[in-house]
């Protein structure tokens, strides 16, 4: 039986051979000397754990609908609106926190708090240990999103702080690099002379032309990985169609993602160069089969999944 699934997909620049890694507040692009049979070799880090993530979960909503994507629709999940307008905010499958996000909790269901109907859904009981099976079969009523990226309820007013690891993880490293750097210009083609008074219309204003410089990177290999912990998932105890609808939901994922094209930023724009390498568990299965696959998950699953859809709730602020 599969703990766990773990592939390597090799991607390359999708124009010329340079791209643009992530980058990070005070520190830049983060470089790391890798190690392999023949030693170290200079690395960069892509696209982070986190990152990854966030791009992962975004394959499942349409932001043109602002609702799930086709694929998933039926799934539960929790659906802000503005209270007195019922104007669409957020969703608990857009918020970072999920259903620990303020504009979630802080919102109400038919005049209840839903920080209230999420505790007392979870069970939480005073001098009692965590029922994380309970705990799970109420997420998964709420938002199944929640037990493949993760949630934590760090309430302090609840008698507990129940948490989910993330069950889906990805990143992606660029091996053997280099800088290429390079260079521009911004150019004015109205004001030629700037402002020497100091009372405006200088470069602070975005007048004046301003040459600028730019580091690029370029390497031998880039490699995508991805891991679905299925053992984490089979651990909540929740009936075996919810969980492999979880698990088949984070492997469509992967491959929506990849299907779609990796354009990480403007000057990142990565295609894959060949099918996902398994390195355990099962080869990745195509995306409509997948597709398939959860739907017919979706009907088996039933009342695990409670009334299925969106559970609106009304933000005051």
């Amino acid at each position: 039986m599969t703990s766990r699934h773990v592939y390597d997909v090799e991607l390359r620049p999708l124009l010329g051979s340079t791209f643009q890694p992530t980058g990070f507040p005070d520190l830049g692009a983060a470089t790391f000397d890798r190690w392999d049979e023949d030693g170290t070799t200079p690395a960069l880090l892509v696209e982070s754990v986190q990152s990854m993530a966030n791009r992962l979960e975004a394959t499942a909503w349409d932001r043109g609908a602002a609702a799930p994507a086709t694929e998933v629709d039926g799934l539960p999940y929790v659906r802000v609106v503005r209270a007195g307008t019922e104007d669409f905010l957020t969703s608990s499958r857009l918020e970072a926190h999920r259903l620990a996000s303020p504009f979630v909790r802080t919102a109400k269901l038919d005049g209840q708090d839903m920080e209230k109907v999420i505790g007392d859904r979870l069970g939480l009981a005073k001098d009692s240990p965590l029922d994380y099976r309970r705990m799970a079969e109420a997420v998964l009523a709420l938002d199944p999103f929640c037990l493949i990226h993760g949630v934590f309820f760090s309430q302090k007013s609840w008698l507990g702080q129940p948490k989910f690891p993330r069950a889906v993880s990805a990143v992606i490293e660029a091996h053997d690099v280099r800088r290429v750097v390079s260079g521009g210009r911004k150019s004015d083609h109205v004001r030629h002379q700037l402002d020497k008074d100091g009372e405006g219309g200088g470069t602070a204003e975005g007048y004046g032309s301003v040459p600028f410089s730019r580091v690029e990177w370029t390497a031998r290999r880039i490699v995508a990985s991805f891991a679905v912990d299925v053992e984490l998932l089979r651990s909540y105890g929740l009936p075996p169609a919810a969980t492999e609808l979880l698990e088949s939901v984070a492997l469509w994922e992967i491959r929506t993602l990849l299907s779609r094209g990796l354009r990480l930023r403007t000057a990142c724009d990565l295609e894959v160069v060949a099918d996902a390498v398994v390195r355990s568990g099962s080869p990745l299965p195509g995306a409509d089969e997948l597709a398939a696959r959860i739907r017919e998950l979706i009907g088996e699953a039933g009342d695990s999944l409670g009334a299925g859809g969106p559970i609106t709730v009304a933000w005051k602020g």
